[in-house]
């Protein structure tokens, strides 16, 4: 096996890939090193996970640290444009270790953020500049970025980028660069403008193509389950209760938001990844994915490129994709740098013809089973016991018998206004304004009384509602009959004249009230609360 030392690479840059594990060279780094540190152009092509990131930083830091140029205000030395703001934040992460022995300073550029930081660090000089088009595009509009001293321009992920449409940004970016530096693009694929760029900007380039994506992955299992509707969520829920990490892939972002607000309700630690979070949000989800505070991550197609998180076990496309070469990239965030991993995509009736074709172009022939929750392949798949976790939103329900005293209250309840003494009489005349609620009163006024809840208190069970008490239901006593203006669930149905915004009212009838008797209270108060509401 060749070594890095072997390749070229100076002393003080395999030392400090030693102190990360790092000590022998992907196919595709031992592939494109000699010819890259020599300068020469150098197109790439290889999925995502194969090593790409290495090979261009390796010789970008050698050729930078052996330059005799120093670093300028405003005018770094090297470039490095990335299709979204995650790859441009792992780029740096994989720069840094290695660049510091070396003296240099790296810095990302990308929006969602603060523009004012990155201005600062662009004033006062980097060396390496990881940008997304767009914020780069901006600070070289606004003159705090000149890129006339670039010496090597690197393209990575070419193809996503022109997915998302940014080539018009990278074509004007590289026509910033002077022509006469070094250029490196890594791309996946050729096609969709990237050979553009390669015939545009690129000077006699050598071509190294280790595997594309369409390269089938020999420990990469593919499974198909073909479910009911009904069955999505349960089954969602059983594979990602399961051990280890767990990359779940939604079409849009709304769907993203919903599922993984479903899964947290279900027990299952999960966070979400799209473009309606903001920055810092982003960071902190991805953070918690790849700490393992949070073991699944639900995300659309923002994470099929860039996320570089170890271990991840399971990738499951909950909503199959609409072409092959998503596929193939979501699916390439399992079964990294040589480890093993299962992908599996949900399927109902209605998705058959399309995840055929899909799996067809992609080039892949998966197993597909039909079942539904329980099934034992569940547990082949991710294997392991499940585990869930009480969410914050939803706490474990307590359904131990509540002590009540001989009034019908339940211990411990609020008294007045936050709390304190019951509420007077006066204080719960908002209620009564209305004729029909005011002959209710008149009738009540008949059966025994028991005193109101205050305008905030916890409402004892046996009143009948305050201003914005939440009264337990079921209770006997009859206090005021206006009912509750924001209240939750007015407490005895015979004594429950709903309030302004006033609930449902509770189960049971009051001492002495008959159920017509509380059904007319009801009707009477609902009436007139609806009235004064409108």
């Amino acid at each position: 096996m060749t070594t890095f030392a072997e390749l070229g690479l100076p002393t003080t840059i395999v030392d400090a890939l030693a102190a990360q594990g790092v000590t022998e060279p992907f196919p595709i780094q031992a592939a494109t090193l000699p010819h890259t540190l020599a300068g020469r152009d150098v197109l790439g092509r290889g999925r995502t996970g194969s090593g790409k990131t290495y090979g261009f930083v390796l010789p970008l830091l050698a050729r930078l640290s052996a330059g005799p140029t120093r670093r300028r205000p405003g005018r770094p030395r090297a470039l490095i444009l990335a299709p979204t703001r995650e790859l441009a934040t792992q780029i740096e992460a994989s720069i840094l270790p290695l660049a510091k022995p070396l003296g240099l300073k790296a810095t990302t550029i990308f929006g969602g953020v603060s523009a004012n930081p990155q201005i600062t660090r662009l004033r006062d000089g980097v060396d390496i500049v990881v940008a997304c088009p767009g914020r780069l595009a901006d600070h070289m509009r606004s003159g705090h970025v000149k890129l006339d001293a670039i010496e090597i321009t690197v393209l990575d992920e070419a193809d996503h980028m022109a997915d998302l449409g940014f080539l018009p940004e990278v074509r004007r970016i590289m026509d910033a660069t002077p022509s006469r530096g070094q250029r490196m693009l890594f791309s996946a694929t050729l096609d969709n403008g990237v050979d553009v760029l390669v015939k545009r900007f690129m000077t006699d380039p050598i071509t190294h193509s280790v595997d594309s994506a369409q390269s089938p992955v020999s420990t990469m299992e593919h499974h198909v389950l073909h479910l009911e509707e009904t069955h999505r969520l349960p089954v969602l829920v059983d594979l990602t209760a399961a051990p280890g990490r767990t990359l779940v892939f939604t079409r849009t972002k709304s769907r993203a938001k919903a599922l993984t607000r479903k899964l947290v309700a279900s027990g299952v630690p999960a966070v979400e990844l799209h473009g309606n979070l903001g920055q810092n949000a982003r960071t902190r989800n991805l953070e918690a994915f790849s700490s393992g505070a949070a073991k699944t991550l639900v995300a659309t197609d923002i994470a099929a490129r860039g996320i570089h998180v170890d271990d991840v076990r399971l990738v499951i496309h909950a909503d199959p994709p609409v072409e092959h070469k998503a596929y193939l990239h979501r699916s390439g965030r399992t079964a990294r740098a040589g480890a093993s991993g299962t992908v599996v995509t949900l399927m109902t009736d209605a998705q058959v013809r399309d995840v055929r074709d899909l799996t067809r172009k992609a080039g892949i022939k998966p197993t597909t089973t039909q079942l539904g929750p329980g099934h034992p392949l569940l547990a082949e798949l991710a294997p392991g016991e499940r585990s869930f976790t009480a969410s914050p939103k939803n706490p474990p329900v307590d359904n131990r018998p509540k002590k009540v005293t001989a009034s019908g209250a339940a211990p411990g309840t609020g008294r007045g206004r936050r709390g304190g003494a019951p509420a007077t009489p006066k204080e719960n005349r908002g209620g009564e304004r209305s004729r029909a609620a005011a002959a209710q009163s008149r009738r009540d006024d008949q059966q025994p009384r028991s005193s109101g809840g205050g305008r905030r208190g916890g409402a004892p069970a046996g009143s009948g509602g305050s201003h914005r008490s939440a009264a337990p239901a079921g209770s006997g006593g009859t206090g005021n009959p206006g009912g509750a203006r924001r209240s939750g669930a007015p407490a005895a149905a015979n004594k429950s004249g709903g309030g302004r915004r006033g609930g449902t009212p509770a189960a049971g009838a009051g001492a002495g009230a008959g159920r017509s008797g509380g059904a007319a209270a009801f009707s009477s108060g609902t009436r007139a609360g609806a009235r004064r509401g409108r």
